[in-house]
């Protein structure tokens, strides 16, 4: 067994949010599940990473649904000290001149081969600390703007320095997942220049650091990319002229982008899907952005009964998920009675739960992911007589629904109750539940208990789509917009459906009109009549979601990718 040490250690991960246990509220979606399967990974594998985060007290928030469809938010705190390690070391980051303290706590996760990577969380509820300072990691994304700096800080600064103080002197490689932790060039910088005895910055301070940053950029949204005033900057960092007089700091000498900072300050930069490279290099014209497709950690999604299936067909597939491919020699009737089995846990679970009463053999569709317009869940919605009609006369269907609208984001919140309208005035000809309070294992539940996965992204504004991944892993094909990860994982009628044309450049010709149709016609002429009259070519596409998409869609490949091309590259 192998077992690194803090001096060992050579990747140093940053990540605004992290999701590793759905009982640490240090996550609110797809970035920090991904930066949770990110890091299990690479235990699994033996990378020598160590990650940083925010603590986050009083987490995301708690999610309540009215009876009219209207979220509400409620307190999400948890006990810290239960589940972490709290770390002796301290270390201090300075804001608008004053000095805040730090103290991290550790998690520590262990791969299959016995390795681990710790997670450190960041934390300012100290009472050396003025009492607004100590609120700086109580709430995620919480906050105004001059909060949300003065949380980069502590993530970007105060990480760096809090590695140090842990004894992670020989980081080769500082790992940004997203922007939010730009910052930590700053104190590179600051390093790289007190080490050549100066207490400023110079230009060859910025070639030094641009060498040892790698930056993973997700969202194609104008709002994901952080970005404040120089005067806001100023006030919060104090006066660093050699900070922002420095070429590429700055963004239109006015502005301090975080994206922008951590482009101009890396040497590999990276979107997460081939189709989210290109749509990314179309934005920031003049940078050499690459790809790498996300995946998801296969241990953590698989349901138990596909575990108990793998483990007797396939019994290296937690080490090597490549091996996964095999699931083609797996008798089809255990593929399927594996299914029901999540599925009926699943169905179990919603009537219970929300008394709806779902038949488990209903062909059953999920959607659950963040609560974002561009994601567009209503489109299942658009021709109500259209659906009915299908459910009615071609095969009856259900749907299950579940994600979280940003508490400040109210056209997601009216598009929840959008789905809610649709699904009063569905009542009794289709069934549809929207389960409130989306986590980890309710995530788990649904991509392995539904029977279709359906993603209908505003393409092409879809980074990757990691749900989407889950749900293969599980046997369950995909229905979704050629956008993301599905334009890679995508074998009409062997892995799943489209939903209407590929999209070209960053889509501006494209007749968003036409994807309703397409995605009804997919339904009532294909998938429908496929499920109920024609079984055994059902459970193929389930074997080959698994095979072709589960085999290479995972965080394995993905963290093999970003030590061949990112980690090590110089």
């Amino acid at each position: 067994m192998q077992q690194f040490t803090n001096e060992q250690r050579s990747i140093a991960y940053f990540s605004m949010e992290i999701g590793i246990d759905e009982k640490i509220h240090t996550y609110s979606g797809g970035l920090g599940i991904l930066a949770g399967d990110t890091i299990r990974s690479s235990a699994d594998l033996k990378v020598p990473m160590v990650a940083v985060t925010l603590l986050y007290r009083k987490g995301y928030f708690r999610q309540k649904i009215e009876a009219d469809g209207w979220q509400r938010e409620e307190p999400a705190a948890w006990n810290v000290e239960d589940l972490l390690e709290e770390m002796p070391q301290r270390t201090i980051v300075m804001l608008e001149g004053r000095t805040i303290h730090l103290r991290a706590w550790k998690y520590e996760v262990k791969g299959v081969s016995g390795s681990t990577v710790p997670i450190y969380f960041l934390d300012a509820d100290m009472p050396e600390n003025y009492e607004w300072d100590k609120t700086l990691t109580h709430h995620l994304y919480g906050g105004d703007e001059h909060y949300r700096l003065c949380q980069e800080v502590i993530l970007g600064v105060g990480g760096i320095r809090m590695l140090r103080a842990l004894g992670h002197q020989n980081i080769r490689s500082f790992h940004m997942n997203e922007g939010h932790a730009a910052l930590l060039t700053l104190e590179l910088l600051d390093e790289h220049a007190k080490k050549d005895g100066r207490g400023y910055l110079i230009e060859d301070d910025r070639k030094a650091v641009r060498r040892r940053c790698v930056f993973t950029t997700h969202t194609l949204v104008p709002a994901g990319h952080d970005k404040f005033s120089v005067d806001m900057a100023r006030k919060v960092l104090g006066q660093r002229e050699d900070f922002f007089a420095l070429e590429g700091v700055l963004h239109k000498v006015d502005s301090l982008n975080m994206t922008r900072l951590a482009l101009n300050l890396s040497r590999y930069v990276n979107g997460v899907a081939k189709k989210h490279g290109e749509a990314t290099r179309l934005i920031f014209t003049g940078y050499s952005i690459n790809s790498i497709t996300n995946g998801v950690h296969a241990a953590t999604w698989v349901s138990e009964p596909f575990q108990e299936l793998f483990d007797k067909y396939i019994p290296i597939w937690k080490q090597d998920n490549f091996s996964l491919r095999y699931a083609l020699s797996i008798p089809k009737q255990e593929i399927w009675d594996a299914h029901m089995q999540a599925k009926k846990k699943l169905i179990d679970f919603i009537n219970k739960e929300t008394g709806v009463r779902m038949d488990e053999n209903i062909l059953t569709i999920g959607f659950a992911r963040r609560a974002a317009t561009y994601k567009r869940a209503d489109l299942l919605f658009q021709d109500l007589e259209r659906l009915k009609r299908i459910s009615l006369q071609v095969g009856k269907i259900q749907v299950i629904y579940a994600g979280k609208a940003h508490p400040r984001d109210y056209e997601a919140k009216k598009l929840i109750q959008r789905i809610f309208q649709a699904k009063q005035i569905l009542n009794g000809d289709i069934k549809v539940v929207y389960l409130e309070d989306y986590n980890m294992t309710m995530g788990a539940m649904i991509t392995a208990g539904v029977d279709i996965w359906l993603n209908t992204p505003e393409p092409p504004l879809e980074a990757s789509g990691t749900s989407g991944m889950k749900a293969a892993l599980n046997g369950v094909p995909n229905l979704s917009i050629l956008d993301g990860w599905w334009i890679e994982g995508h074998i009409e009628g062997v892995t799943g459906w489209s939903i209407g044309e590929a999209v070209i450049g960053n889509g501006e010709n494209r007749n968003h009109s036409l994807d309703a149709t397409s995605l009804y016609d997919k339904l009532e002429k294909i998938i429908v009549p496929l499920f109920y009259e024609n079984r055994e070519q059902f459970i193929s596409m389930m074997t080959h979601s698994i095979a072709i998409n589960g085999s290479f869609f995972n965080t394995h490949r993905m963290m093999q990718e970003y030590v061949l091309n990112a980690y090590f590259s110089c």
